[in-house]
């Protein structure tokens, strides 16, 4: 008797080939009945004798893009099919498939990209089911051409051909197209008037002379100049306002990079691979010289490859080519994803515009990482989902105001936005806003809790107060740290008990004060605070968080020896009102954070007064410490008192002397990293705790991460760090979603 059956698969399964992939199997093992899509993931109705086989391909075979979580059969009547068929999709009330991430362009396409016999021939919008875009471009599921900013380019015959062929590899391609009914190049002046010519080596041209180019992409236009024209750097940092924060290079190549990056083998993986992050490589000797002004003082630069055809383009027609590559988006506002945007929001940034007719949906910017850890998780992993221990109901968690991203949670899986960025303008307000809608609407989730930070001043959580409000549904504050370890927590799939070392620049603690340097147990949705960093003062508030020499004088009152704030800082015409402040405590709170004890270290040892971005005194610390190499610890550097507060001051006072600025930064990591791991040590064996999660934004610092995480593996602990999100605020949506799901259930 005849097998049959009736197949759901889950996963990532639309958008990437699955539906030929099961009909080339079925044809393979001679089942018959059809596929199609719905809002759940593939539905499949089969019989034959070789019914077996089929299931266990089906399981064991997947298209390079797909990730199936789950095979289920149930066994049917037969339906007597005559041969096996691709149906058309199907919805249902709610989604529980996913769309696919942005990929680079693959091998295949290229390869007619770059063929003058075939019709695709520099075609700037080539695709598969096997790479190009899929978020940016889809409004809703099922994923089909309709749903996607293609819907207005109808296809032409041949590519019609191609679309229906299951054999093809452009079967159901959403996107694929051609030059005949796919969208079309344009460049402009900044005056949105047509420049004449062919627009890639129109705007080739531009930028070898010194231009700065406007490029449209994946998820949002780049800003692109020579990175090798320090003029054209020079005036992209002054038209843009971005003083001194890196820039991101792209080359045609890993060899391009050799002049002036040392990438390893993991770095040259990622470099390569289909998501293909801005990944931070360390620099050659001698590499400011030969892009002076990309990434000043610093001991990387963040490099990344081509991954659209139309930047492939540019690399073809001028492999040497190296490109800064910058987001397209004026003072820290989101990203510009419009024709017609552009024109306005870079108006006096931008000399040209490249631009095409087909619509960006969805604003995703350039995801940035080391080997190791997300710095910034957008383009190429979102919206992949990750997988929890446990199931709920819908949570949407709307992150801290730093890096802000929002999570989703449906079941089993969250689902972590794009990089929304800093809520302090109406504009990046307005994107996290429009995040929410399309996540909630893309995944047909109605969120049963909103949670959001401690803090009530959080533009995240006054909107999500409001939609609570609108929606009928209760609200979760959850403190800045807790959720930090529980984002670590969360990826690894760990529930039970765990210690916590929390190190970050700032977060509400639950005792109203600043918290930023914490050892924490946490167990689910509770958390106790097992001890913190001695709190130092921060002379005129926020001001100090900004400027290290405020903080050096903090340390050095703290060291008693706040008389020489003045000599120490003669070039500061604040000095002696600091020392006043701190002399009479005025407007001086104090803080455990971590960072600013980075900030006081690089204050004392001259660094940099002023910080021109966040976070750049600590790289430059680390930096220094990198290029010196290796130091012991100082002998008795810290003070552990009964209390569980961890004081730096000793090491501290070796720093206010020293008169090696290298040396002395080799000796703060290395002396840091021995005090936390003795703390943090004492508390498991204390609290018979055999796991430790390292969460928040200083745990992006290699060398204290690195030799901490070596010192407690060492110790028998079980060590734990952010891989799927960054260890910083951009992980906190989906710790908050974490906490929330225990507190529900």
């Amino acid at each position: 008797m005849t097998a049959a059956c009736r197949i759901r698969v889950t996963g990532l399964v639309q958008g990437v080939g699955f539906r030929p992939h099961v009909w080339r199997l079925a044809t393979e093992t001679g089942v018959r009945g059809w596929v199609r899509n719905d809002s759940l993931g593939v539905e499949i109705a089969a019989e034959g004798e070789r019914i077996a086989d089929f299931l266990d391909r089906l399981k064991r075979e997947a298209p390079p893009l797909a990730r199936v979580d789950s095979v289920e059969a149930t066994d049917v009547a037969p339906g007597n099919f005559a041969d096996f068929t691709i149906n058309e999709s199907q919805s249902s009330r709610q989604a529980t498939t996913a769309i696919g991430e942005d990929t680079a362009v693959c091998a295949d396409c290229l390869a007619e990209m770059f063929d003058p016999a075939n019709r695709r021939w520099r075609h700037a919008f080539i695709t598969c089911t096997n790479c190009g875009p899929r978020y940016t471009v889809t409004r809703a599921l099922p994923y089909d051409r309709p749903q996607t900013s293609l819907a207005p380019f109808p296809l032409c015959a041949d590519c019609e051909r191609e679309y229906r062929n299951p054999a093809d590899r452009r079967f159901h391609a959403e996107t694929t197209c051609c030059p005949v009914c796919g969208p079309q190049l344009r460049l402009r002046d900044a005056q949105g008037k047509a420049i004449a010519g062919e627009p890639v080596a129109e705007a080739l041209r531009l930028l070898k002379s010194g231009a700065i180019v406007a490029i449209k992409g994946l998820g949002g236009f780049h800003l692109a100049c020579d990175a090798r024209n320090a003029d054209a750097v020079a005036r992209l940092r002054e038209r843009k306002a971005r003083e001194e924060k890196p820039f991101a290079v792209m080359v045609a190549n890993v060899a391009s990079l050799h002049p002036f990056a040392t990438p390893n083998e993991d770095e040259i993986a990622l470099l390569e691979s289909r998501e293909r992050p801005v990944v931070l490589v360390p620099k050659c000797a001698g590499a400011d010289d030969q892009l002076l002004g990309v990434s000043p003082r610093l001991t990387f630069v963040g490099a990344m490859l081509p991954y659209t055809p139309l930047q492939h383009l540019f690399f073809h027609d001028a492999p040497e080519l190296v490109l800064v590559m910058t987001s397209a988006n004026p003072g820290g506002e989101p990203l510009v994803i419009g024709n017609d945007e552009a024109l306005q929001r870079l108006a006096g940034i931008a000399d040209a515009i490249l631009d095409h007719d087909r619509e960006i949906l969805i604003r995703c910017d350039d995801s940035v990482r080391t080997a190791t850890q997300l710095i910034r998780r957008a383009r190429g992993y979102t919206p992949s989902p990750i997988r929890l221990a446990k199931s709920g109901p819908p949570i949407l968690a709307l992150g801290g105001w730093f890096k802000n991203t929002i999570c989703v949670t449906r079941g089993n899986e969250a689902f972590v936005s794009q990089h929304i960025g800093d809520l302090d303008n109406a504009a990046t307000i307005g994107f996290l806003e429009e995040t929410v809608a399309h996540l909630l609407g893309i995944l047909e989730v109605e969120p049963a809790l909103i949670v959001h930070d401690l803090h009530p001043d959080f533009a995240s959580t006054r909107l999500a107060v409001r939609l609570a409000v609108e929606r009928g549904v209760p609200t979760l504050a959850v403190q800045h740290h807790h959720a930090h370890i529980a984002a670590v927590l969360a990826e690894h799939g760990h529930v039970g008990p765990a210690l916590g070392l929390a190190l970050d620049g700032v977060g509400l603690g639950s005792d109203g004060k600043a918290w930023g340097g914490e050892l924490l147990r946490v167990d689910g949705a509770c958390f106790s605070r097992l001890g913190h960093l001695e709190e130092i003062a921060l002379p005129g508030g926020d001001r100090a968080a900004r400027e290290p020499w405020r903080m050096g004088a903090a340390a050095l009152h703290r060291l008693g020896r706040g008389a020489e704030i003045e000599t120490r800082f003669a070039d500061r015409p604040g000095a002696a009102t600091i020392r006043q402040m701190l002399e009479r405590n005025t407007n001086c709170p104090t803080t455990s954070s971590c960072g600013r004890w980075f900030d006081a270290a690089a204050g004392l040892l001259g660094i940099r007064p002023v910080m021109a971005f966040e976070g750049q005194a600590a790289m430059l610390l680390e930096g220094l410490a990198a290029a010196h190499g290796a130091a012991a610890p100082l002998a008795d550097g810290w003070a552990l008192d009964a209390e569980g507060t961890l004081s730096m001051i000793p090491l501290t006072a070796a720093l206010a002397e020293s008169r090696d600025p290298a040396h002395a930064a080799a000796l703060f990591h290395a002396t840091l990293a021995a005090a936390l791991a003795e703390w943090a040590s004492a508390a498991a064996e204390r609290e018979k705790i055999d796991t430790i999660a390292l969460g928040g934004g200083c745990f992006l610092n290699r060398l204290l991460a690195a030799d901490v995480r070596r010192r407690l593996g060492a110790a028998g602990l079980n060590v734990l760090d952010a891989r799927q999100v960054p260890p910083n605020d951009g992980g906190l949506s989906l710790g908050q979603a974490w906490i929330a799901l225990q507190t529900e259930n």
